[in-house]
């Protein structure tokens, strides 16, 4: 049986100077995966992320993501994917149903498609009476939910979240990871980036960054047997010990 990857990136490298940000990483994502990607600061992973985004090109190497080449289909690239930071892409001055119908053309969905999917995810996130509440109004919590929704909005192939939970109570950001799981269950493929290590228990495989190169990448009960650990915490910890740099 054919494996379905919706990330594979070869020996991929992005050199700033004499300084090499991210250093010839390989590694493929499945299809319907939620993969987490972490790194402490200055490892290279946003670095990486935006090249998987198409949003900067590759030194050298090779990466496809949703089956588009990052270097020559980077337009491509951004079209079938979905974009989620912590500072949210929400429009503050914009009612909730004007932020979807918004996204919704930039995305180049239909009117009718729009309608349909606002009205439902409304009903998902139980916002049907803030449909036309302004942004800046909603607490923190539901500005999360709904930069995610919108995120996932057109139905990409993946999305990628960085670190997207930063700032919120735990109660909320076990909220969060519900949505996650639902994406997830609907085959939309998970990438994401977090500093909270109880965070990628919750993923199915993890990658771990040093220096600019992938030092660890397997579950998370997998890599806790490896370094004979009881979190994934400990993982992290083991690892970031042995980083060189402390900047990029």
């Amino acid at each position: 049986m054919k494996e379905n990857y919706v990330i594979e990136a070869e020996e991929l490298t992005k050199q700033f100077g004499t300084f090499v940000a991210t250093d010839h990483i390989s590694f493929k994502v499945h299809e319907g995966e939620i993969f987490g990607f972490l790194g402490a600061n200055g490892a290279g992973k946003t670095t990486a992320m935006r090249m998987l985004c198409g949003l900067s090109k590759p030194t050298s190497g090779h990466a496809t993501v949703a089956g588009y080449d990052v270097y020559h289909e980077s337009e491509m690239v951004k079209r079938n994917i979905g974009y989620m930071s912590q500072k949210f892409s929400l429009y503050d001055d914009l009612t909730v149903a004007e932020n979807l119908r918004l996204f919704g053309g930039i995305y180049g969905m239909k009117r009718r498609q729009i309608k349909g999917k606002t009205a439902s995810l409304l009903h998902e996130l139980g916002f049907e009476n803030e449909r036309n509440t302004m942004v800046r109004s909603l607490p923190l919590g539901w500005k999360q939910k709904l930069a995610f929704s919108l995120a996932i909005f057109h139905e990409p192939k993946i999305v990628f979240l960085d670190e997207p939970t930063g700032g919120v109570d735990p109660i909320t950001r076990r909220q969060f990871w519900e949505l996650i799981y639902r994406a997830a269950d609907r085959g939309i493929t998970v990438f994401v980036t977090t500093h909270y290590m109880d965070e990628a228990e919750y993923c199915d495989r993890v990658s771990i960054m040093v220096d600019g190169q992938i030092k660890a990448l397997d579950t998370p009960a997998k890599l806790k047997e490896i370094f004979e650990a009881d979190s994934m915490y400990e993982v992290f910890l083991a690892l970031a010990r042995t980083a060189i740099r402390t900047g990029s």
